[in-house]
């Protein structure tokens, strides 16, 4: 069973978002999502400065299976990217909850959370994959 933390939201395509205070958030993809797609070889980042909507494609990760679009769970700014996913994409496998985040964003409205999914829905969603 993939390891899915209690105090994060998750999307149904499999992104996770962690509100880190302020208006803050942290984004990545789901241990289910890291599991299903194998080696991680390459993470296409988004732009630090872009806007993103809520369910819009904002990067790309490539495995030794498939590529995968990344979507954002929420509206916002994309206010950092994690620069070390480049040299070390594998970080998504290893770690995709903490060293393996791929963005940091403003969140134009923490109401779009509303609409994600909790840890045991998520849970829920991933079992009946």
């Amino acid at each position: 069973m993939a390891n899915i933390p209690e105090n994060f939201y998750y999307a149904s395509t499999h992104e996770w978002i962690r509100v880190d205070g302020n208006g803050i958030a942290t984004v990545g993809i789901t241990d289910h999502a890291q599991e299903a797609l194998g080696d991680i070889v390459f993470i296409e980042l988004p732009e630090p400065g872009a806007a993103t909507e809520a369910k819009g494609e904002v990067a790309v990760v490539e495995s030794v299976k498939a590529a995968s679009d990344i979507y954002s769970p929420a509206a916002g700014e994309i206010t950092e990217v994690n620069e070390a996913l480049i040299e070390n994409p594998q970080l998504v496998n290893s770690a995709p909850y903490e060293d393996g985040w791929i963005y940091r964003m403003t969140l134009n409205d923490e109401n779009d959370l509303n609409g994600l999914l909790g840890a045991e829905a998520y849970a829920d969603q991933c079992a009946d994959d």
